[in-house]
Order: C-alpha cells, then structure tokens, then sequence
C-alpha cells in the first residue's frame, strides 16, 4: 500500500496514455494519487480525472507561480469550487498553495504581495471549509509559518510539499500538524540535506510523493523519460534503504501518515 501524495497526472504530459499510467502504478501497489491544481482552470479538469479514474484523489488551490496571472475572481471561484465539492469523496484538500520568492530580489514586492495575499486567502478558505492544506514552500519556508502561526486555531495542518528547509524549520511545520513530503529528490546523493532529514526525522511525520511528471528521480535523470507516479515505488526503497529497515513499513507508514493529515483519504476507500 502506498500513496502519492502529489502528482499532477492532469499534465498535458500524460493526455494521451493517463489512464494506462495510473493504472501502471495501480498494479505496482500504489493505492491513491493526489492530484493538486496550479490554476483555475484545473478545478473542472483534475475532478474529472479524479472521477474517471478510481483511486484518483484531488485538491483545489491556486499554485504561487499562477498568482501574477490570476485574480481576485479566480479566489471567488475557488471559493464557490470548494463549495461544490466538499461532499465529493475524492476532494481532500486545498492545494497547491503557498510561496515561491526563488529568483525574486527583495525589491520585487509587487509579487511578493501578491503571492501572500493569495496565500492567505486560502489559508483562510481551509479554515472555512476545516481542511487541510498542501504547501509549496520554495525559498519562503519562515513566511508560510508566520501566517500559519496567526492562523492556526482554525487550520488542520496538511502537507508541506518537497520538504527542502531546515531541520527547524521541519520541526515548525510538524508543530503545527503538517506531514512532510519526500520524493524524487531524496533519491540523489548530492541531496545530503533532504536525504539526512528522510533517514532522522520520525517516520511518522513523512508522507511520499512524486510531483510527476516533475520531480525527477535520479535513475530517470538523462534519460529522456517522463517521471510517473509508478516511481513511487522506488522512492519508498530508497527511504528504507536509508532508514534501514523494510519497505512494507515504510510503506504502511507513509500511507498511515497520509491518511491521517489528509483524512479524507480514508483506510476504508483503498484498493
């Protein structure tokens, strides 16, 4: 049993053959996938997929790198989006929201602004809606504490997404109830950091992820070949490698940490 937290199988990358893919990874083990949107409009297209495909799970958000192309509208559709689905089964989260300052000299505020008030905003509608969130956190790790901190009495916690801060900062995100993601990055041995908190950190407080067709792991490194959510697989043999102890309990736990940051991603709906 394993679940991917992340993976945006509703890239143009994976039209023609998505349900080939899904069901690739379906047979390897891999139990439930979460698709998180980047743009509004994803909202339609991931809860078709998510429909069409048993096992597909999904998330409503705005991505930070979509911010400077949206608009406030776009906050009020997802509002109104989030309020469709929140009977739907397979809705569980809002996602992929957070910040993204890689790249940006302090002098750009303009975006900055921006981007935090868009995260903002739907840190408020997960308080709402009582969901849990998935995070992107590039380069921003202690300003998505600061506003989870002035928000945490009505926040469920979530995911923080490719976990790539500090220790203490990790230790920050798990306070407030998150799980961090580890995927194709820990898989490189020059990515001593992220490899150093994958073996350390408590077991229970990892979940796993692809960020298919992103988040290439090393094998597929040069290779000229599009990271699928059936990677998943080898990226828990890393972490247990690492660990040094088995896949199955690496794999149970994961799942078991997944499920319980994401509830809605319930033991009862696995395969």
């Amino acid at each position: 049993m394993l679940i991917d937290t992340h993976c945006h199988l509703n890239s143009p990358k994976f039209s023609f053959q998505r349900n080939q893919i899904a069901k690739i990874a379906f047979d390897l083990g891999i139990s439930k996938i979460l698709i998180p949107s980047l743009k509004r409009d994803d909202f339609l297209s991931i809860k078709r997929i998510a429909k069409n495909i048993k096992g597909m799970v999904y998330a409503l958000g705005i991505h930070p790198l979509y911010v400077k192309f949206s608009t406030v509208e776009d906050l009020n559709l997802l509002d109104q989006s989030i309020n469709k689905a929140i009977l739907d089964p397979c809705f569980v989260a809002i996602g992929e929201i957070g910040l993204d300052f890689f790249g940006y000299e302090n002098s750009i505020l303009e975006n900055i602004k921006k981007q935090e008030y868009f995260y903002l905003e739907q840190l408020k509608l997960a308080g709402k809606y009582k969901l849990p969130v998935i995070l992107h956190t590039r380069k921003s790790q202690d300003r998505l504490l600061k506003y989870i901190r002035q928000n945490q009495s009505s926040l469920s916690g979530g995911i923080v997404h490719a976990f790539n801060g500090s220790l203490q900062q990790a230790h920050h995100f798990i306070d407030q109830g998150f799980a961090l993601g580890f995927g194709g990055m820990v898989t490189y041995n020059r990515s001593t950091c992220i490899r150093k908190y994958a073996s350390q950190l408590k077991l229970e407080n990892i979940v796993l992820e692809t960020d298919a067709p992103d988040g290439i792991p090393s094998w597929l490194f040069g290779q000229n070949k599009i990271n699928e959510p059936s990677e998943l697989v080898k990226i828990a043999e890393v972490i247990a490698q690492l660990r040094d102890i088995s896949f199955e309990e690496v794999s149970f736990e994961t799942s078991f940490n997944a499920m319980r940051v994401i509830p809605r991603i319930n033991l009862n709906s696995i395969k």
